[in-house]
């Protein structure tokens, strides 16, 4: 992530622009802007770190002039009250990017520690863990990454990505086996196409129809367990709906490739993190 990229800049601007407006009234009437200095980011809890390269460029947008030394790297596995970055230079910029800079990187880190749990939990077995489109508006670019950080995997970035046929689709299209035929008829042919399925007469018209994969859709452990014997490697699957910490390792056992969660990204709790100004110590004495 050392390049962010067009976008992930962009969504950086933005939020300064929101945060700062027309400036910070108590930076600007408080520090010194040449006043020089040093903070700590520490960690506050037990979490996996995902977002510190957006950190840094939420600063770097506002001052190219200040520094870092980083002792964590993304991906990181980080104790409580752990220095994970210290930042040198302008304590006026440091202050005016401290709150977005932590938004990004709370909301990130967040992400992949609930991810990482949800890893963890489905172990021993052979499952990749996946995100959805449930994302905060705006920022799917970065809690897809984060996801990533936490030893997730990400399903489709956009609508573009691929064909996955869910059931307001079937509806419109009058059955699975219409919709997997017009699929294959029209879209591109690099796509994979996949159907939901909500029950095993479902998941047999989807194999008949020659779907790619299957999700298989607010199913219970028992009938996970029958719709994966009765597809027999046919497609890839996928279970969706409801997973949580507590039943993401029965939902595994069952032998399906793939487990969708969407509250990866739509209910993470944010990382506690706090930034602090290193007092100056000739400032104490009187």
């Amino acid at each position: 992530m050392s390049d962010l990229g067009c976008m992930a800049e962009r969504i950086i601007r933005m939020a300064l622009d929101e945060d700062l407006g027309s400036g910070d009234a108590t930076t600007d009437a408080v520090v010194d802007p040449d006043l020089r200095g040093e903070a700590w980011l520490i960690a506050r809890e037990d979490l996996i770190l995902a977002g510190l390269p957006v950190f840094k460029r939420v600063f770097y947008e506002l001052d190219a002039e200040i520094k870092f030394e980083e002792n964590q790297m993304d991906g990181d596995l980080i104790a409580a009250d752990t220095r994970v970055c210290l930042l040198r230079g302008r304590l006026a910029s440091i202050l005016r990017g401290e709150r977005t800079a932590l938004n990004f990187l709370q909301r990130m880190s967040g992400i992949a520690t609930l991810t990482r749990r949800y890893v963890d939990r489905a172990m021993p077995h052979k499952v990749k863990i996946l995100d959805t489109r449930k994302t905060a508006p705006g920022l799917r670019w970065f809690d897809k990454y984060a996801v990533r950080m936490g030893g997730g995997f990400n399903h489709r970035f956009g609508l573009s990505d691929g064909v996955l046929i869910k059931d307001n689709h079937i509806a419109a299209a009058g059955s699975i086996s219409r919709a997997v035929q017009l699929a294959k008829q029209h879209a591109p042919h690099t796509l994979r196409i996949e159907v939901e399925a909500e029950d095993l007469a479902g998941v047999e018209e989807a194999c008949r129809a020659g779907a790619d994969a299957i999700l298989l859709d607010n199913m219970q452990p028992a009938e996970l367990l029958k719709a994966v014997e009765m597809i027999k490697g046919a497609a890839l699957i996928e279970a969706s709906g409801g997973i949580t910490l507590d039943t993401i390792k029965d939902v595994a056992g069952t032998g399906v490739d793939m487990i969708s969660v969407g509250a990866l990204t739509h209910s993470p709790k944010a990382a506690d993190f706090s930034l602090e100004i290193i007092p100056k110590t000739d400032t104490l004495a009187v």
